[in-house]
């Protein structure tokens, strides 16, 4: 944060998700501590680099910039000007709507990714016992006692072959 106090088009800041800045925290998506996120203000992204002070100041340095945005237009391409001038035609209640879509996609998309991820979990235990149980079977039926028997036969073998 010292390295860039002060900075004209960045800003590197901490934020207690725990105490005043919950709010904050629950509208970007963050779920875990520490999380680091960059970018608009509007639209954080997840910061998925190393941790340590030499590749934050390296990100920081080639990505901490002013970016393409209806505030920075000149630094859009023609696509995203045509793009974000398209958006800029919409209502705010058509943006509301295609927001609340587009969250309830990514929603959608974790509440099933969860649900898949318990059957997994579920299975997985599933196999596990069924593995568990059957080595205990396999134990039970003698296999320590066989592997015993055959280690005296090749140690009688190499003694009759000294011999």
């Amino acid at each position: 944060m010292k390295q860039f106090k002060g900075h004209a088009s960045a800003l590197v800041a901490d934020v207690d998700c725990t105490a005043a800045g919950k709010p904050l925290c629950d509208s970007n998506g963050v779920k875990g501590f520490p999380t680091i996120k960059f970018g608009s203000p509007g639209n954080l992204e997840d910061y998925k680099g190393g941790r340590d002070f030499d590749a934050l100041k390296k990100f920081a340095d080639e990505n901490l910039k002013p970016l393409c945005s209806p505030a920075n237009m000149e630094l859009c391409d023609d696509d995203k000007k045509s793009e974000i001038q398209e958006l800029m035609k919409m209502s705010e209640e058509e943006l509301d709507t295609a927001i609340l879509e587009g969250d309830k996609k990514v929603e959608d998309a974790e509440t099933f990714f969860k649900a898949e991820v318990e059957k997994l979990q579920a299975n997985y235990q599933k196999l596990m016992s069924d593995k568990d149980e059957a080595v205990e079977e396999v134990k039970n039926s003698g296999l320590g006692l066989m592997k015993s028997v055959l280690a005296a036969k090749q140690k009688q073998e190499e003694d009759k072959d000294e011999l």
